[in-house]
């Protein structure tokens, strides 16, 4: 009897955390095996926990968290298509004022939507008009919360002077309460304040300004490192052993070196070496071929001049294609700080 009352009870009072775990059984162990990639550890032990307390889940019950999460979901859509007003309105027509509120409520709680979501949909260079005179500070907090592409454009088209700075910001953010964040989107003269959580909001960091720099152009990237070497050394280090710049080929093996030299335009492989250091080259120059260096050498000896705007753009792409091929598990680059490999 006492078993049948309790259970009886959780079928009308679920909790949050059971509920997304009767969605995951729903779901099947496949999809949910997808979705545990995207959760933090301590998540999915807590969710592992709830599925095996779980005995049975009931077709209501299972259509019931289906069509929740559906209309999350849908609501998620509405909000990234033209903000909180024009979701509730959606919502209201198509289920009335009570059950829109529930499911706003439900998102803004649970999903927590990411803060400056109307920043994000904007043209990098328009919200470089809005932000630009703005405190570094306050900058540093928006261009935190962007995909680090937009991050880099914006970041690039800075006076050279908030170059350095913004990105040191950005590096040394830990946390930022609430309260600043809806007051910086109040400036923004935006709407999105109200989806922001009691949660202390975290952003920034290392790996976030090591994301846009891996994004910017090379002469903005070389600025700003030389400029944190000298006024903050330590963190200008800490952020090198995560990037890998052009000179940093120095410190691959040869298999990778041979391995990358293979996807590179002999044409674009000249440019790039002509502003290269003398150490450089010859790294490079030892994995190739004794025909082809000389082929190189004569592109560089009769190009004659060319613009160091050029030369750094040849050795981005250069670069983007060595982190292409680290991505795809061709070539290791040795980050520092432990990523020896031992053969």
């Amino acid at each position: 009897m006492i078993n049948l009352a309790r259970a009886n009870a959780s079928k009308s009072d679920r909790s949050g955390r059971e509920k997304a775990a009767m969605l995951l059984i729903s779901l099947g162990p496949e999809k949910s095996a997808e979705i545990f990639k995207h959760l933090k550890e301590e998540e999915i032990e807590q969710l592992t926990l709830e599925i095996a307390n779980i005995r049975t889940v009931t077709p209501d019950e299972k259509e019931k968290v289906l069509e929740d999460f559906y209309q999350i979901c849908l609501a998620q859509e509405y909000i990234a298509e033209g903000g909180i007003g024009y979701a509730k309105d959606i919502l209201e027509k198509a289920l009335g004022t009570q059950k829109a509120l529930d499911i706003i409520n439900k998102l803004t709680v649970s999903l927590q939507v990411r803060p400056f979501d109307f920043v994000r949909k904007a043209d990098p260079s328009q919200l470089l008009n809005f932000i630009q005179n703005e405190h570094p500070q306050t900058i540093a907090l928006i261009l935190a919360y962007l995909r680090p592409q937009q991050s880099a454009v914006v970041l690039s088209a800075l006076p050279q002077d908030k170059q350095a700075d913004v990105a040191r910001r950005i590096a040394t953010m830990d946390r930022t309460s609430p309260e600043v964040i809806k007051e910086v989107e109040r400036v923004l003269e935006k709407k999105l304040s109200s989806l922001v959580t009691e949660d202390y909001t975290a952003a920034g960091g290392i790996q976030a300004i090591v994301d846009v720099l891996n994004s910017v152009d090379r002469g903005t990237e070389k600025y700003i490192m030389e400029t944190l070497e000298i006024e903050d050394a330590d963190l200008a280090e800490e952020i090198k052993k995560r990037m890998f710049v052009f000179e940093d080929i120095l410190t691959l093996d040869n298999r990778s070196i041979q391995r990358f030299l293979r996807e590179i335009d002999n044409n674009q492989l000249a440019v790039a070496l002509k502003g290269a250091t003398e150490e450089v080259q010859k790294t490079v120059f030892g994995n190739m071929s004794k025909r082809l260096v000389e082929m190189i050498k004569e592109d560089i000896e009769f190009m004659g001049p060319v613009r160091l705007k050029d030369v750094e753009e040849a050795q981005q792409k250069i670069v983007n294609v060595i982190r292409k091929l680290e991505d795809a598990g061709e070539i290791v680059i040795s980050r520092g700080g432990g990523d020896e490999i031992i053969v």
